[in-house]
């Protein structure tokens, strides 16, 4: 763990941040480190993966809180393990302060020792997982299935998740009859008290295997790299995380397995902007088109539309098509998409076309400028 940077620091912020100053965060640093804009750079990658790393652990509120307390330990899917069969869990405690997290463990009744899980054979939940999903903006716009590699935790299907070779069985541990713990007594300061440690025998599995299984070494599980099919909804947006449950490593003893958190990331579009389910554009139209008003082609995410724009029409004028924004995410409907027109002034112009121009300009007159009119006024009264 040693070689990791707090994943803070990773994002720039601290441990104070909001949800909004966390997403926004990382928004930045995917961005930043996107694969997209740096093909072939490993460096970027490694930190493209660190910041989604990251951020899936900071967006969580348990594995923060865990993060908080243990740093990268206790967010490792190994933290807490035993030595032995089917580890896992936060049963360890305060088990690196030797006799003294023992002691405290009785004395508070459990609260902090090494007796918080009592049964090492019950049943726990997987541990979550994370991938990233990059779409195209068109793609989180409309949905598409998308196809994403998860490196997870599953039982060995040699063993059934066992550890032992197949064909034999883990036997429950003689000394702690299968508890996982031991009591002894110990004088102390508070007097002589009983207490509960880690089996020296099972370390703590509450079994023994005799012969391990080749393929998982004895662990019953074994880590490894899968595809996993994704169904990507319509409207998603840059940022969201999609949770399909049951996708993340397998529990233990039976237990459910956990969940597989998706991020997604959007890469931008050349021409639309998006704000909710709104859509926005820009268009740049000729000074002869905003004076006489023409038709004009609009691109949509449902391809092109034709739009009359109005004579006499200004810079910076917005119209609305409604309905072709992005679909509302789990909802009927879509948003609306908004285009500001940009009305462009020529350049380069030819010694004829200004003469057409000035003599053009000579004969329009204060009712065509209505804005100029106005404002000429304005200037005369403030002086």
């Amino acid at each position: 763990m040693a070689d990791k940077r707090d994943y803070y620091e990773v994002l720039g912020v601290d441990k104070s941040v909001s949800d909004d100053e966390l997403k926004k965060a990382y928004r930045k640093a995917a961005k930043k480190y996107h694969p997209d804009l740096h093909p072939g750079d490993a460096e970027a990658e490694k930190n493209f993966k660190e910041v989604n790393e990251a951020y899936e652990v900071l967006s969580d509120k348990e594995k923060k809180a865990r993060y908080d307390q243990f740093g990268h330990a206790g967010v490792d899917p190994n933290f807490g393990a035993g030595g032995g069969y089917g580890g896992g869990g936060f049963g360890g405690g305060f088990g690196d302060f030797g006799d003294l997290g023992d002691i405290f463990g009785s004395f508070f009744g459990g609260g902090f020792g090494g007796g918080r899980q009592r049964n090492p054979n019950a049943p726990r939940r997987g541990n979550d997982t994370a991938a990233t999903v990059n779409l195209s903006f068109e793609e989180a716009a409309k949905g598409c299935k998308k196809t994403v590699k998860v490196t997870k935790i599953d039982n060995c299907k040699e063993c059934g998740g066992s550890g032992a070779e197949k064909g034999t069985t883990p036997k429950t541990c003689p000394v702690c009859h299968g508890s996982g713990q031991v009591a002894s007594t110990q004088r102390t300061p508070f007097g002589v008290m009983q207490t509960q440690r880690v089996c020296d025998n099972c370390h703590g599995s509450g079994k023994i295997i005799d012969k391990s299984c080749r393929t998982c070494a004895g662990k019953g599980r074994i880590r490894h790299t899968v595809e996993q099919t994704v169904d990507i909804p319509a409207g998603i947006d840059d940022g969201q995380v999609i949770s399909l449950r049951g996708g993340g490593d397998a529990g233990a003893n039976g237990g459910p397995s956990g969940d597989l958190r998706i991020n997604v990331n959007v890469r931008p579009h050349p021409i639309f902007e998006r704000d909710g389910f709104d859509v926005f554009c820009e268009i740049p139209i000729t000074f002869t088109q905003a004076a006489l008003g023409d038709e004009i082609t609009v691109p949509t995410l449902d391809g092109k539309v034709k739009f009359t724009i109005h004579e006499g029409t200004q810079p910076g004028d917005e119209f609305k098509l409604k309905g072709k924004g992005i679909q509302r995410l789990n909802y009927s409907g879509k948003g609306d998409q908004y285009v500001k027109v940009i009305v462009e002034v020529p350049k380069d112009l030819s010694k004829v076309q200004k003469d057409k121009l000035k003599e053009f300009d000579k004969a329009c007159d204060d009712k065509n400028y209505k804005k100029r009119k106005t404002f000429a006024e304005k200037i005369k009264e403030f002086l």
